[in-house]
């Protein structure tokens, strides 16, 4: 692999992972007080386990990234794929700031099913470019599959 290549897929790396550090700073301190108080469905994994899967599933989305980006982006398939993969970038870091920054299980379950849905749209376009791409990021809806089912009974149970 060229040196310009492994700079492009650290920089893709780098940049899910930042989305994952802005989610992070409105969720760590909310997991020993606010979240710790909360009613959780009994099939809530434990909450070390979260860390672990984000760093993972961030680590796969700036593969994936790095993938369609490698396609060039002079390519008006890759701009749109990248554009609808930024946003749903920032709907995953804007879950975080809603449901422990603002503490609010409701408005982050609505916000999830629209990051679903562009989580879905964006394997759907990285597919058609790159099957690699798109299959990368099936672990990824299917933890953000788990986490609106949680965030779900959360509201059920909190209210």
């Amino acid at each position: 692999m060229k040196i310009k290549n492994i700079a492009k897929l650290i920089l893709a790396i780098f940049v899910c992972q930042i989305a994952g550090a802005i989610g992070s700073m409105f969720t760590f301190s909310s997991i020993p007080t606010w979240y710790a108080t909360i009613n959780k469905p009994s099939f809530t994994p434990p909450n070390w386990l979260f860390g672990p899967v984000w760093i993972t599933l961030y680590t796969l989305m700036g593969i994936s990234l790095y993938l369609i980006w490698n396609k060039g982006l002079e390519n008006k398939e890759v701009k749109s794929s990248l554009f609808i993969f930024s946003a749903q970038l920032a709907l995953n870091a804007l879950w975080s700031i809603l449901f422990f920054g603002l503490k609010s299980p409701f408005y982050a379950f609505v916000e999830i099913i629209i990051l679903w849905i562009a989580i879905a749209v964006t394997i759907f376009k990285f597919y058609k470019i790159s099957k690699n791409a798109g299959l990368i990021l099936l672990p990824y809806i299917i933890w953000v599959s788990i986490a609106l089912t949680l965030n779900f009974y959360v509201c059920i149970l909190n209210t």
